[in-house]
């Protein structure tokens, strides 16, 4: 495949190129291939590279130079794959669904620095075999202490007899994924992932939290249960994030976690590691888990008047889901 402007500076700070940034992901082929095989996945593009100055466009300010892209473009070539999906709204698209190589360097040549795919495989796109546990470090924590809570997470995941994968997020956070047997819905799996961010709550009181509002959080560990909702993703394990020294969503082993520095996990030393250690996740296939206990958790805890949680913003009402409104304004309401 042809990559165009081969020499385009991506990473003004370091001063990785395209031609860099294609060659990484062939060069953890295998792994970037396996956490994106046969998922619809939205391309992260950042056409301009990363540089000072150049900001990331949002629902509320669409005018930024770098972009989420969930349709593939009309100009995409007939080899490339995609899958259909269904947003909360009702409305679908057809997302790339990487098959081979191919299809992710010709992604990058595109400038899509970070792969997010979705929990699903193309076969079913409606029932997610992937449970994802995101501990996001909030203001007064850090990477630290996200590790301090993934160990305890570790301990609970071993309790239910569930292999569980680790990996640095790219930035501060830890992210634990969990494959599961793909007949629940996005709705059951996210109940799942309150369950479990709530037992992490009991087990660590005031190191962390399942609040959705920050105001609420303080300086806590926020796993993010909401990364399990429809449309919402998590970086990929190998992809590059927008980050000046070029960092990457690293799989590590549980017992090395302690002694990483996620700066250190960079598209310059990422591919040295993956020749010599090869794909840490490679067996995260291996065995699909029962989702069972954690919806009897979230049960137990309806019961006992712990419902459902706030959905994000540009959601839809939902059912069960309690006010969305931030609490400081509905306590001046």
């Amino acid at each position: 495949m042809r990559v165009s402007n081969p020499d385009k500076v991506y990473f003004a700070e370091v001063g990785i190129t395209k031609r860099e940034m294609v060659e990484y992901y062939l060069g953890v082929g295998e792994g970037i291939l396996r956490a994106l095989r046969e998922r619809p996945v939205t391309l992260e593009r950042w056409p301009g590279g990363v540089r000072e100055g150049v900001k990331r466009a949002t629902r509320g300010d669409p005018r930024g130079d770098a972009f989420y892209q969930k349709r593939v473009p009309d100009t995409a070539p007939d080899w490339i794959p995609t899958t259909t999906i269904t947003f909360p709204s009702g409305r679908t698209a057809a997302e790339l669904c990487p098959t081979d190589l191919a299809a992710v360097a010709w992604a990058a040549n595109l400038g899509t620095i970070t792969f997010h795919p979705w929990p699903v495989r193309q076969a079913d796109v409606d029932h997610p075999d992937e449970l994802r546990i995101d501990l996001d470090p909030q203001p007064g924590t850090d990477f630290a202490d996200a590790v301090t809570v993934a160990g305890e997470a570790r301990a609970l995941l071993e309790e239910l007899g569930w292999v569980a994968f680790p990996k640095t997020s790219g930035n501060r956070g830890v992210h634990v994924y969990v494959r599961i047997q793909p007949r629940w819905t996005f709705t059951d799996v996210r109940h799942a992932a309150i369950a479990f961010g709530r037992e992490l709550e009991r087990r660590m009181p005031g190191k962390v939290t399942t609040h959705w509002w920050k105001e609420e959080r303080g300086e806590t560990i926020f796993v993010d249960y909401n990364q399990n909702a429809r449309d919402r993703t998590i970086a990929s394990a190998y992809s590059i994030r927008p980050l000046a020294h070029a960092p990457v969503s690293a799989p590590v082993l549980w017992d090395e976690l302690p002694d990483v520095d996620p700066r250190d996990l960079t598209v310059r030393t990422m591919p040295a590691r993956f020749a010599e250690r090869g794909d840490l996740h490679a067996a995260i296939d291996d065995v699909a888990h029962d989702l069972t206990p954690l919806l009897q958790w979230y049960a137990r805890d309806e019961a006992a008047g712990h419902g459902d949680l706030p959905y994000p913003p540009e959601y839809p009402k939902m059912p069960g889901e309690p006010a969305r409104v931030q609490p400081s304004r509905a306590r001046k309401d």
